[in-house]
């Protein structure tokens, strides 16, 4: 988010669909897709910051959309990165309160969610988090801390990028993980590799079967007839 920030821009759709993990050289690589929404938050060339404003439509996932977003605020930069811990959160707790709400259209839905939003607290929405000693944000401090800076910057504001790691680069410790590189997927993607490579010997293997099982049958008849 940093980088995209960087450049003038901000994502304006955070959600888990959005990210990708690289493949083999490059599965420590996260990438971020899908810039349809992607709007720029100032001018370049001048540093100049969009306008504040409101009574705007939401734009992005209500899932993980900020509470500004649903109050109609012009999103900035602190609108990406609360997404961002939204996303987090869903990843850790398997679900998040305002999922699964009923509505009669969308306009109803989206005004549900916004209201469990408000009045979900971060350290109700933090507890969620499961304290599996696996798990890297089994310190709920940490992360209601994480969340509570994203959703207290101002609208131009720029964001402290090196202190909103700092805590998850503690986390990361205190959990008993090492910087390896080497994550779950890596293993998931080795094993899809092998079963590939295993399927590709046992199809080959059947066809050269069969190849042969027809050459003696069309082999066989002239032996007879000899």
């Amino acid at each position: 988010m940093e980088y995209i920030h960087s450049q003038s821009f901000i994502h304006r759709d955070i959600k888990p669909d959005n990210f990708l993990i690289g493949l083999k050289s490059k599965a420590s690589t996260v990438y971020i897709i899908d810039f349809g929404l992607a709007k720029r938050y100032k001018d370049p060339k001048t540093g100049q910051h969009i306008p504040y404003r409101n009574n705007k439509n939401l734009t992005g996932t209500a899932r993980y959309a900020s509470v500004n977003t649903h109050m109609g605020i012009e999103q900035s930069r602190r609108d990406d990165l609360e997404g961002v811990c939204y996303v987090l959160l869903y990843l850790l707790r398997g679900s998040l309160p305002w999922q699964g709400l009923t509505a009669k259209n969308k306009n109803e839905k989206y005004r549900k969610i916004m209201e469990t939003k408000m009045s979900t607290s971060t350290e109700a929405l933090c507890k969620g988090v499961p304290s599996n000693e696996k798990c890297l944000y089994k310190y709920i401090d940490e992360m209601q801390t994480l969340l509570k800076y994203c959703k207290g910057l101002k609208f131009e504001e720029e964001p402290n990028y090196a202190n909103i790691r700092q805590p998850l680069k503690e986390m990361f410790e205190k959990g008993g993980f090492t910087n390896d590189f080497s994550f779950d997927w890596n293993n998931v993607a080795a094993e899809t590799e092998k079963k590939s490579i295993l399927g590709h010997l046992v199809d080959r293997q059947n066809q050269l079967a069969r190849r042969n099982s027809a050459k003696k049958v069309t082999e066989d008849p002239k032996e007879e007839e000899k």
